[in-house]
């Protein structure tokens, strides 16, 4: 399906018409696949207005900036990678929004205790250490019921060589009904080759919206 004819599904199921995208960690608004999915629907959707907050910040503050943006917006939906699935996993329960998470992580307090034993406060940016306290905070957000798994689409790829995929498939396909759930032999965490997922994206994105 090329990019007219996605927008034209779209248009006619009424589904959101802005995107918050969720960066992963140590990256930013600038990252690859929050510019491949602003520049996709500048060229074939531009009344799709993509958002690309930074979410450098602890991760109390980068929840309340995203809500602070649902809550203002209409007919939103998220697109998340990696610390920012997570992230979206708890919007999801909050305000029922559809997204569609790219190799998310699962416990991100427990993979930076083992990245960052013995560094922490951890430098992530200038503005912006990672500390024991943030790690905590990041246990008690979790979400240890799936809810609205419906709306969410996984994008998984096993060769992630950060993340265990199969954590994240056990996860999101308990519940029912569960999420859908897309799953690639190689690749990585990074998932490369998102740019040609983005059609079938927006297509979950506007059968899930309300």
């Amino acid at each position: 399906m090329d990019g007219s004819a996605v927008w034209q599904a779209i248009l006619n199921r009424k589904v959101a018409v802005h995107l918050i995208y969720l960066h992963g960690f140590k990256s930013g608004p600038q990252s690859i696949k929050g510019q491949q999915l602003k520049q996709y629907c500048e060229q074939y959707a531009p009344e799709i207005r993509v958002h690309l907050p930074d979410l450098n910040v602890p991760p109390v503050q980068a929840l309340a900036r995203v809500s602070a943006l649902i809550e203002q917006l209409d007919r939103v939906a998220l697109v998340s990678s990696s610390l920012g699935g997570f992230y979206a996993t708890q919007l999801v329960a909050k305000y029922g929004v559809p997204a569609v998470l790219i190799n998310p992580a699962m416990r991100p307090w427990q993979l930076f205790h083992e990245l960052f034993a013995g560094q922490l406060p951890y430098p992530v940016t200038s503005t912006w250490n990672l500390d024991e306290a943030q790690l905590q905070q990041l246990e008690q957000l979790n979400q240890p019921l799936l809810l609205h798994a419906e709306k969410i689409l996984v994008l998984l790829q096993q060769g992630d060589e950060v993340l265990d995929y199969r954590e994240a498939q056990r996860y999101y396909s308990m519940p029912l009904p569960a999420s859908l759930i897309f799953t690639e032999i190689g690749g990585n965490h990074g998932m490369d080759n998102f740019a040609e997922k983005i059609p079938l994206l927006l297509e979950f994105l506007s059968y899930s919206i309300e």
